[in-house]
């Protein structure tokens, strides 16, 4: 039975749904007047900011069990929304998951990932993990006002673009396909692949800051000196994360080489599409993704 937990005066009123069906249920009966709660660390932040006001309602998934579990469903490992970014770090099912690993590690202070959670560092749209996400081809569940559908994170990014994204849908779960990369499955270890990951952030300030720049990259490289795979993804600051597809072309078009790097760096600074602001501005932006993917890049091949 859905009731409300508690709520006074300019306080919203919070209501906690046990299952899918009395989520759906509250959804149309509270008509749009609400906001979904998880960890709530990015809620508070925007509220003590003035940056959005506090609904009449807010909707805690903490109770809902798919939001919460970690597991392995087939040929994919799911994580539900409500999962905390420090159990990403520390969950053994997550262990092959490197990048996503790296993108949490910096991502505020370990206090404040103890209680965030992954699901809203997705749903803000510019959340740290998102670029490593994007490279792992990953997929969101969501529960929507037509019933449960699963869309690629590429296709909800590009939603956030275009206007077409419904925000009473619901994130349920996290659902990463762990068939295509020998680098994440760990059951089926191959010897004829060389494997590049890397992750970089770029802050205002060494630690516990906001991101003006963040790439993930990903590659596998044959025996003859090929790339068998690669995905590349940017990101950072109030900027929508987006796949580099135009600078993957570019090196499945050769071999893996250290020549190879500048090239990666131009492609993708003309690439990447991001904005400026008081502490950079575009140009600054757009370089700063292609030397931080050239770099690491000429860092694994060395």
């Amino acid at each position: 039975m859905v009731i409300p937990a508690y709520g006074s005066g300019a306080m919203p009123l919070v209501w906690q749904p046990e299952d899918l069906e009395e989520l759906q249920m509250l959804k149309n009966r509270l008509n749009g007047s609400f906001c979904y709660a998880a960890g709530a660390t990015l809620l508070r932040t925007q509220w003590e900011g003035g940056l959005v006001p506090a609904p009449e309602h807010m909707i805690s998934l903490a109770r809902i069990p798919e939001t919460s579990d970690v597991y392995m469903d087939g040929e994919r490992i799911v994580i539900g929304a409500l999962t905390r970014l420090n159990r990403c770090i520390t969950d053994g099912s997550l262990q092959h998951l490197r990048l996503l690993k790296e993108a949490v590690k910096t991502i505020a202070a370990p206090s404040i990932r103890n209680v965030a959670t992954i699901g809203g560092n997705i749903v803000s749209g510019v959340g740290d993990t998102l670029p490593a996400l994007l490279t792992y081809n990953a997929e969101l569940h969501w529960m929507t006002d037509t019933g449960l559908e699963t869309r690629t994170l590429d296709s909800w990014l590009k939603g956030g673009r275009d206007g077409s994204r419904n925000p009473n849908d619901v994130l349920i779960s996290i659902q990463i396909p762990m068939e295509k990369w020998s680098v994440t499955n760990p059951d089926r270890p191959t010897t004829d692949v060389r494997e590049i990951e890397f992750y970089r952030k770029l802050g205002r300030r060494e630690t516990f800051s906001a991101s003006l720049v963040t790439i993930a990259f990903r590659g596998e490289i044959a025996t003859d000196g090929t790339w068998k795979k690669v995905a590349i993804a940017a990101g950072g600051g109030s900027g929508m994360p987006m796949r580099l597809p135009e600078s993957e072309q570019l090196l499945l078009s050769g071999k893996a080489s250290i020549m190879q790097t500048t090239a990666l760096a131009d492609a993708a600074a003309s690439e990447f599409v991001t904005y400026g602001d008081a502490f950079a501005t575009e140009h600054y932006r757009k370089r700063t993704a292609g030397n931080l993917l050239g770099a690491g890049l000429w860092e694994a091949l060395h």
